[in-house]
């Protein structure tokens, strides 16, 4: 029988059912509502807000310079007296630097979560953690002068061997980069580990697993999803990444995948031009935009593949 059938015949029957609705309209409770829908409102305006913005010099960009040159030109000079806007080299430069940002905070980051969740006593993760968070809150100037003055030289010394040119290297600023990224890995790793059930666990040692197995075996794909989301979230702030780059890796756009050399990236081009001393509504001021634009898509695809990834691995446990 269905629900409104059900309501009738109680009404027909004189049965008086109990409502769960409020008497009387409380106020506050429709002020908090009408709160939380403007935080949410104004992020969506927001975000508006910013790819209009993008929109119109980028626009104005590509009346001058075709979309296929821009993409897939090898040669990025938008300030020569012969401009070239093959905007390659400086997204190769930034693909760099999140790929050995990856490296490095993939593995430190996620064997640190294992810890945290599986290993460490309740004394010392109170410790640890937020030691990690407080790495993440270490302003990126620092980090960039870091990885100029300490880890440039350490990496020659290292590695001797490598043809290392300048005091610039695309390489070492992934690294920094991902020295940065460490604890948003490890930290979002880490609590998606801890929300699985523990009756998973408690199964798997009734069984026989020791801790190692039920940490790779059991927990680890059960949070696949929060992990994949970490992961992708550290992608999208190594890619946006401006200060350390600017600083460790260079400003010299090469269509190289040489870690050793010095390159430029997409938001390194943009903290460098982006002085004031461009004349507005010039093609190099639009270039700006143009940069930003692509970079805004490529953060979008990457949040794009994230969600995708997150409701394919999601487990749900009740």
């Amino acid at each position: 029988m269905a629900a409104s059938d059900l309501a009738a015949s109680g009404e027909q029957a004189g049965v008086t059912r109990p409502r769960l609705e409020a008497a009387s309209p409380r106020y506050g409770e429709r002020a908090i509502k009408a709160f939380f829908f403007a935080c949410a409102a104004l992020s969506v305006a927001t975000t508006t807000a910013i790819v209009l913005s993008l929109l119109s010099p980028t626009i104005g960009f590509l009346r001058q310079v075709p979309l296929d040159d821009f993409l897939f030109g090898t040669l990025w000079a938008p300030a020569f007296a012969s401009p070239s806007f093959g905007v390659l080299p400086i997204v190769v430069g930034t693909l760099m630097v999140t790929f050995f940002a990856l490296i490095v905070a993939i593995p430190i980051g996620l064997l640190s979560a294992i810890y945290l969740a599986e290993y460490a006593p309740p004394r010392i993760r109170r410790l640890v953690k937020p030691a990690l968070e407080v790495l993440y809150g270490i302003p990126t100037v620092a980090i960039g002068l870091f990885a100029f003055w300490f880890l440039r030289p350490l990496a020659e010394d290292v590695f001797p061997f490598l043809p290392w040119r300048g005091p610039f290297s695309i390489g070492v600023a992934g690294v920094a980069v991902g020295i940065m990224i460490i604890p948003l890995v490890a930290s979002i790793s880490d609590d998606a580990m801890r929300s699985v059930p523990s009756d998973l666990r408690e199964g798997a040692y009734a069984l026989g697993a020791s801790k190692l197995r039920v940490s790779l075996r059991i927990v680890f794909p059960a949070a696949i999803s929060g992990i994949v989301a970490s992961i992708v979230l550290a992608a999208s702030r190594a890619v946006g990444e401006t200060m350390i780059v600017l600083i460790a890796a260079g400003a010299s756009p090469k269509l190289t995948f040489d870690p050793t050399t010095s390159s430029q990236t997409m938001t390194a081009f943009i903290g460098q031009t982006a002085t004031g001393d461009i004349a507005t509504g010039t093609l190099q001021y639009e270039t700006i935009f143009a940069v930003g634009t692509l970079l805004f898509v490529m953060t979008l695809a990457m949040n794009l593949v994230a969600i995708r990834l997150v409701r394919r691995f999601r487990e749900v446990y009740e």
